[in-house]
């Protein structure tokens, strides 16, 4: 559950940020996150969906002067679900499934906003 995660070239990444309502904290969503994930992970891994890994974040409020560009220094509460897929289609016909809409939906009743953005691999290393 805890382990690290090896990621390999070409694969897809999906980064979903996740808002969460006024007053709502992660101790609020910590179980409909974790069952929403434990879906993913159990039902759609490998060769049964093209799950890859996974990794979620929760906002620090920390933004960086050094690596922001523009004025704004602010940024609502959120999570950040970073998955790792074979294919964006196997992504889709996952969640389109009704064991991980379920959860889902779950988790969207604590929030004001969802969006998840995919991403092709370009480029990663490890220093030498």
């Amino acid at each position: 559950m805890f382990s690290p995660i090896t990621i390999p070239f070409g694969a897809k990444m999906l980064f979903n940020t996740v808002k969460l309502k006024p007053g709502v904290g992660m101790d609020d969503v910590e179980l409909a996150l974790a069952e929403m994930c434990n879906v993913v992970k159990e039902n759609y891994g490998g060769e049964n969906g093209g799950f890859i890994a996974g990794q979620v974040y929760k906002f620090s409020g920390f933004i960086s002067d050094e690596g922001s560009l523009g004025e704004s220094k602010q940024a609502e509460q959120h999570i950040a679900i970073v998955t790792y897929w074979k294919s964006f289609e196997q992504h889709e016909k996952s969640h389109a499934d009704k064991a991980f809409k379920d959860r889902f939906e779950a988790l969207g009743k604590l929030c004001t906003d969802s969006r998840e953005l995919g991403y092709d691999m370009l480029w990663q290393g490890v220093p030498e």
